[in-house]
């Protein structure tokens, strides 16, 4: 099988070498800073196995399975050993021949689902062999034409028992067959449902500790920057090349208008009843260039001081980042922030664990990354240490409020010289990504720090439609340490009443 090169965006073209050369954007020792709080477990993987994992799943107490974009899924015992060699862990293939697997999930009963590109195929093991003898397609609702870029990402299930698939366009620039820049609701019994229009070149699905499903979806036409968005049903997302496919989705209703080009977001959303605004913005070249696989903290605390956050990868920066979401009106909105640089290769796959373990699969064929390995499957497992980091950034009427994960210094987080703030937002158009525009820098009238010294409220001027950019250089803990990563992102839909 063949595989092409495909982009997430722009500067995925580069080769992994040319990547690699791009200085950290947290400066060359960040990565150790951060693995004193988190440090990256690489599970070694035998020679002959090119395990560019597309998706990965936890099943039993200590095993994976993990797929590929070869089109195999592979069985990983040992992999949550505290140190994992060639000798103690063991790799089994479970299935191959399949098309680009980027997702896999099970209900436990023995059937695993994978979604490839052109069907969600269930499969089991039946004589108990740990590989895969039947295979069935469960639901194959959406057309592939087998160009390079009809990539198709499968969420687990959801609390319905739902997989929710959203599918790349076709070259991530047209929709040449039945539902391609669409999110399909594949039921309980394996029909597809068009449920979501507007999609143009995801790199992850999954739910946040609510339930809600979110996708990743990356800079190009329509996309300014690499978002997260929402995905419900009965909503249009941002990309209108796939709307002609109403006529095929009578469940959706009529097609809704095209979006002006050159416009922005937030006057296209005043304007269009069913468009759901993304949640989030991953400013382009600061968070990254590929934001991909997604997965949320339920671990209650085993993992840190993020329980019930949301970790996004970014498969060209080789690293992972954090986000905290909120709900204002009913719209979902929230912030990214800076989490783990310096992982092997390209983080695409994100699967958290129940013990702590956040495991990363990575890849950078055809899409290059900074990690500089063609493969790898790490674990990254929390020290037990507490990083002192904004925990979280919520909108209020005013301004902003700062929880941290530690007490701060009140004479530093209370003095506004501490902090700095701009906003701007991106034109939304069919061209291919856009500029930071609109630019401002709101007015910092306070800093009132919690008796607690837990939270901080920043009394500033906000801009609906905007990203709020926020950059702490001068806020110290109570040991006069500086936060780890000092900047936060707030991707503002709505302002609180």
């Amino acid at each position: 099988m063949k595989h092409l090169i495909g982009t997430f965006g722009r500067a995925a073209l580069l080769g992994a070498a040319t990547l690699a050369c791009v200085p950290s954007a947290f400066g060359a020792t960040k990565a150790e800073e951060e693995s004193a709080y988190y440090k990256l477990v690489t599970i070694p993987i035998p020679e002959g196995i090119v395990l560019e994992a597309g998706a990965i799943q936890r099943f039993g107490a200590d095993r994976l399975a993990v797929s590929t974009r070869l089109g195999e899924i592979w069985f990983v015992d040992g992999a949550f050993g505290a140190n994992p060699t060639p000798s103690n862990v063991r790799f089994t293939r479970y299935a191959q021949g399949l098309h680009e697997v980027l997702g896999i999930t099970t209900r436990g009963d023995g059937w695993f689902y994978a979604t490839q590109r052109g069907e969600i195929t269930r499969m089991r093991d039946t004589n108990g062999d740990d590989r895969a003898d039947e295979f069935q397609t469960y639901s194959d609702g959406w057309g592939i034409t087998g160009d390079y870029h009809e990539y198709a990402f499968g969420s687990k299930f959801d609390r319905d028992g739902n997989i929710w698939v959203v599918l790349c366009l076709t070259g991530s620039f047209t929709s040449e067959t039945e539902f391609r820049g669409w999110g399909m609701k594949v039921g309980p019994d394996g029909k597809a449902v068009p449920s979501l229009s507007g999609v143009r070149s995801p790199g992850g699905i999954a739910t946040n500790h609510l339930g809600d499903m979110f996708y990743t979806d990356n800079q190009g036409p329509w996309n300014g920057t690499c978002w997260l968005k929402p995905v419900k049903a009965g909503t249009f997302v941002g990309n209108p090349t796939g709307n002609k496919w109403y006529s095929l989705a009578t469940n959706m209703g009529t097609r809704p208008a095209d979006p002006t080009s050159n416009s922005r977001i937030a006057t296209e959303w005043a304007k269009m009843k069913e468009f759901a605004p993304p949640a989030i913005g991953f400013p382009y070249g600061k968070m990254g260039q590929s934001a991909s696989g997604i997965q949320n903290d339920f671990t209650g605390g085993k993992f840190g001081p993020f329980g019930n956050q949301l970790f996004v990868g970014d498969q060209t920066w080789s690293t992972v980042m954090r986000v905290t979401l909120e709900k204002v009106d009913g719209v979902y909105q929230g912030a990214c922030y800076p989490f783990r640089e310096g992982l092997a290769s390209g983080s695409l796959s994100l699967e958290m664990c129940p013990d702590g373990s956040l495991f990363v699969g990575g890849t950078d064929r055809g899409w290059g990354s900074r990690g500089g390995k063609p493969f790898a499957l790490q674990r990254l497992v929390w020290t037990g240490k507490t990083p002192f980091e904004i925990r979280e950034m919520r909108a209020k009427p005013d301004g902003f409020e700062l929880e941290f994960t530690e007490p701060v210094d009140p004479a530093t987080a209370g003095n506004t010289a501490s902090y700095t703030l701009a906003d701007y937002t991106y034109v939304y158009r069919a061209d291919y990504g856009s500029p930071e525009v609109d630019a401002g820098k709101p007015e910092l009238r306070g800093a009132e720090v919690s008796a607690d010294r837990k939270t901080v409220r920043l009394r500033t001027g906000m801009v609906a439609g905007h990203i709020h950019e926020l950059k702490l250089p001068g806020v110290r803990n109570r040991t006069g340490q500086a936060l780890v990563h000092p900047v936060a992102y707030y991707t503002l839909n709505v302002v609180p009443k």
